[in-house]
């Protein structure tokens, strides 16, 4: 009998401490939220937790609270660029969530004119072969910004994705989507066509941050059906930013900045652009910065017998 009352009273205990466990545990959890709300570090403004779980759900939320908002920043349907007003800093950092883009043609792609100097201007972006027709879609996720007439593009669909950069889609013979449409990678936008000053139908894409056109062949891979973005992180120098520094009718050779010591590493490597002036020739301009007539010829597709013109860039590598 004695034993089975100590049996009795060690369930008592048991019971009565689980109970004690679970209130203290309660007025543990009660007073952690408070300490969650009411107290914050000086220094990063940051909520001070004692749960490890919970340190790094806020970290979480921080980093997402903290996300630029691109889709809002300047966000104007009206005009093609609404950045021209924007003060530009270099190098300029781009971030991928994905690894690949959707091809905007349903077709193998076919770069017929590149990013660079053409006909005495800026070509601004890459022309893609196809056929009038063709489905033209969007290259990633995204809200349609821009759908209008836009002088020499003819009709144009801007889409700008969520880590800034914005996708232009000119020469269309349909656009099928509207302003503040939100967009997934791989939609139909519109179709190919011959609209604007388009000699023969194609798609020109540009690749805009902020309202500078990129070199899209510095962030994507357009060589292969892969569809590959070239990095995760990206670092822009001006040297892809300026058409001039490029020829059009040549493939630019990529050398990748992933980090911002590249970037401005890379800025004492850069090509060196001469303008022309009145009386300068090819000897002279070869005299002055010491490089070959047969370099000068190659980096700017000119012959020996090239008559220069004035205001023409000269792409001196030295």
């Amino acid at each position: 009998m004695k034993s089975f009352y100590l049996i009795v009273f060690a369930c008592f205990l048991s019971s009565y401490a689980h109970s004690q466990t679970k209130d203290s545990l309660a007025i543990e959890k009660e007073i952690g939220a408070k300490i969650q709300i009411e107290t914050y570090d000086i220094n990063t403004n940051l909520p001070i937790v004692s749960n490890a779980l919970q340190i790094i759900k806020t970290l979480k939320t921080t980093e997402k609270s903290l996300k630029k908002d691109w889709i809002a920043e300047h966000w104007n349907t009206k005009v093609f660029n609404p950045y021209k007003k924007v003060k530009k800093q270099y190098p300029l950092q781009i971030k991928f969530d994905d690894s690949t883009y959707a091809s905007p043609i349903p077709r193998k792609k076919v770069v017929t004119s590149r990013y660079g100097w053409r006909n005495r201007r800026a070509h601004n972006g890459i022309d893609i072969d196809l056929i009038t027709g063709d489905k033209v879609m969007s290259m990633f996720d995204g809200v349609v910004r821009y759908v209008n007439r836009h002088s020499g593009h003819g009709k144009t669909v801007v889409v700008r994705h969520f880590n800034g950069l914005e996708t232009v889609y000119a020469h269309l013979s349909r656009q099928s989507v509207k302003v503040n449409d939100t967009v997934k990678k791989g939609q139909v936008i519109g179709r190919g066509g011959t609209t604007g000053n388009a000699r023969g139908s194609h798609l020109h894409l540009e690749i805009r941050f902020q309202g500078i056109p990129i070199h899209p062949e510095y962030l994507f891979d357009f060589s292969d059906e892969n569809n590959l973005v070239r990095n995760d992180e990206i670092w822009v120098t001006k040297r892809w930013t300026a058409a001039y520094r490029h020829n059009s009718k040549r493939k630019s050779k990529v050398e990748l900045c992933t980090t911002e010591e590249e970037a401005i590493a890379s800025k004492a490597n850069e090509k060196k652009i001469y303008t022309v002036r009145r009386g300068d020739t090819l000897s002279r301009i070869s005299n002055k910065y010491n490089v070959s007539i047969a370099t000068l010829c190659k980096d700017n597709a000119l012959r020996r017998t090239s008559t220069l013109r004035i205001g023409q860039k000269i792409i001196v590598n030295q």
